[in-house]
């Protein structure tokens, strides 16, 4: 399934070689418009669970969850159009706590957060429709912190994040200009919360109780600029990747924002995007998923690592692109 390059990694030495660099590699995909299985109608969130690293994605106008192998080999699905417990109404951000292998799921038009079991069986809900502490007005986006497992929702139409203890019991919020999507995450090692703010078009990062840190972005096609940031999710090294929804393209920065890469352009070929939305790393950060809303698929690519000499470092480059 890959295009050109066999191995999940490769690395290249010649004699004189000191700088390093790499790019990511397309590995392969699955997906196709419709309802049936492996299929999709507008799929937006992605989740990786940690023991196994099965994915789950949120097929949004189709109103399930759908399982599949890393690889994607489909596993299963749960869920169905509706407003009692277990049914949905356009799911849209979902994440597997990584303590306890729950699925957590923004369940977008009934205003309310669900949490099922790894195989679907339906745990628990929170949320109605309004502008208190624990209401949601369109919630889009679900993050769980490692260390507390507290979870973290952004509230789209209230311009805000709020969170939560594993159960639903409010803890707290911030934010009143923030107009986030989909994206929140919280980094492994530091804690700290970030916000892709859609419609800013900016990335923000805030303590795990809010404080604000810092932020990067501008509206534009460059380096560092966005064009609707949707998703958001951390290495194990702490980079911070974004999908760029209307540049149809992948960015990624240092935990503080300082540009560093990006792959993608429009398009429906390999390695090539349409309006991607939710994504997320596999455990120990070797593949990397993509969900394209308007593309019906997911894709998966791998870090390709090369070490060369200077003189030699723009031709191996010029290999990879």
């Amino acid at each position: 399934m890959r295009n050109y390059i066999s191995a999940t990694a490769i690395v290249i030495t010649f004699a004189l070689a000191a700088p390093a660099f790499g790019d990511w590699v397309y590995e392969g995909k699955w997906g196709s418009l419709g309802s049936g299985n492996s299929q999709f109608n507008q799929p937006a969130g992605v989740a990786v669970a940690p023991a196994s690293n099965n994915i789950y994605v949120a097929d949004q106008y189709n109103h399930r969850i759908q399982c599949f192998t890393a690889t994607g080999s489909y596993l299963g699905q749960w869920g169905s159009y509706g407003s009692g417990n277990g049914q949905l109404n356009r799911p849209y951000g979902l994440v597997v706590a990584p303590a306890t292998g729950n699925v957590y799921v923004a369940d977008f038009y009934n205003h309310r957060v669900q949490y099922f079991t790894s195989m679907g069986t339906y745990l628990g809900q929170w949320g109605s429709r309004g502008s208190g502490n624990g209401q949601f007005n369109w919630p889009m986006g679900v993050a769980v912190a490692p260390a507390s497992g507290n979870v973290y929702v952004t509230d789209g139409g209230n311009n805000r994040i709020q969170y939560f203890t594993a159960t639903g019991s409010y803890l707290g919020q911030w934010g009143s200009s923030l107009l986030p999507e989909l994206g929140v995450v919280v980094a492994p090692v530091s804690g700290n919360v970030y916000v892709a703010d859609f419609r800013n078009n900016r990335v923000q990062y805030f303590t795990a109780t809010g404080s604000y840190l810092g932020q990067w972005g501008s509206v534009g096609t460059g380096n560092g600029q966005f064009n609707g940031p949707d998703d958001a999710d951390v290495a194990p090294g702490g980079d911070v990747y974004i999908s760029d929804y209307g540049n149809d393209r992948i960015q990624y920065f240092t935990a503080s924002g300082s540009y560093l890469g990006k792959w993608g352009s429009s398009g429906s070929g390999n390695g090539q995007f349409n309006r991607p939305v939710g994504v997320c790393f596999n455990v120990g950060g070797t593949r990397f998923y993509v969900a394209e809303m308007s593309g019906a698929r997911i894709q998966y690519f791998y870090w390709v690592n090369v070490t060369v000499a200077p003189a030699s470092l723009g031709r191996v480059k010029a290999l990879f692109k």
